[in-house]
């Protein structure tokens, strides 16, 4: 039999003498903040970053069914959903949030798992790979948002910037605006949330984490450290941890698109195509799902 580092009782998942209530929300404290996080089924542990301003929400569709064959791992970023911030005015550092998602899995198993990062939240699984690489078996990297890759990078610089200034004098709602376009998707001139959904294709989900109080923390403290992280391509290429790089059959000519073929390049590799765009694990979570499941089976 495999040791996977935690046991089960009928309440949830136990590591050492720490009960993890299935299926229901835990908090966990970091220094500077407070996480909430959710386990759900059983067998090896599976981690689900979200991006952006995302919590743990952007995975309920998959979530469940991802759980009939792994322990899944939901959590809010600092700041985010139901996650707190100590101090809002601090920049949040890539490595801060790899960090936070050290201590996590830390707390729920004593072996490697499996991790899924997509969107901006793949920095702080990439930082993850490199910073904590025994704690990760494999990196699923799902369309990653890198400014710093691209050969427009002194434009992107200066439009990332424009956006956090934007946010400061106009409010998050003028930012999002700048925000949404520049990452290639195309908005009316005065969207409500339902087009923005429609547009998006992140549907009903985006109401749920497009909120103002994230959006505060995403284009705040979160911004400016993640719009400009750039991955230590070195330390990628020889880490242990087993990296996969995913990208959608419906985003070409989206940023993360753009970005996400040129880290694949800088890895050596083809990237896996999943179902749907961006937001491919709401819009399509059965055929998604299934690809992801493929991909973590092999080895």
């Amino acid at each position: 039999m495999i040791d996977v580092g935690f046991r089960y009782s009928s309440e949830g998942i136990v590591v050492g003498d720490e009960l993890h209530e299935l299926g229901r929300a835990n908090t966990l404290s970091v220094p500077g903040a407070r996480l909430r996080y959710r386990v759900r089924g059983s067998g090896p542990v599976l981690l689900l970053i979200p991006g952006g301003p995302a919590s743990a929400s952007m995975y309920d569709d998959v979530a469940p069914l991802l759980a009939e064959h792994y322990s899944v791992i939901t959590y809010d970023p600092r700041g985010l959903g139901a996650s707190t911030l100590d101090d809002p005015n601090e920049d949040i550092a890539v490595a801060t949030q790899a960090d936070d998602v050290h201590r996590l899995l830390r707390t729920v198993t004593d072996e490697p798992a499996y991790v899924f990062a997509t969107s901006g939240g793949c920095a702080t699984g990439l930082a993850l790979a490199v910073n904590h690489a025994p704690q990760v078996r494999t990196l699923v990297a799902h369309e990653p948002s890198l400014s710093e890759l691209l050969p427009d990078v002194e434009e992107r610089r200066a439009h990332n910037e424009d956006i956090f200034r934007t946010a400061r004098t106009a409010g998050v709602s003028a930012a999002l605006h700048k925000f949404l376009p520049a990452a290639g998707f195309r908005l009316p001139d005065a969207p409500d949330p339902k087009e923005l959904a429609a547009i998006t294709a992140m549907r009903e989900h985006l109401e749920e984490f497009f909120t103002p109080r994230n959006l505060e923390v995403f284009f705040g403290p979160m911004w400016r450290p993640l719009a400009g992280y750039a991955p230590d391509l070195d330390a990628l290429r020889a880490t242990p941890t087993r990296i996969v790089i995913g990208i959608g059959t419906t985003s070409e000519g989206q940023f993360a698109h753009r970005s996400t073929l040129l880290l694949a390049a800088e890895l050596s590799q083809r990237p896996v195509v999943f179902p749907g765009d961006h937001g491919g694990m709401m819009g399509v979570p059965d055929e998604f799902t299934e690809c992801l499941l493929k991909i973590l089976a092999e080895q």
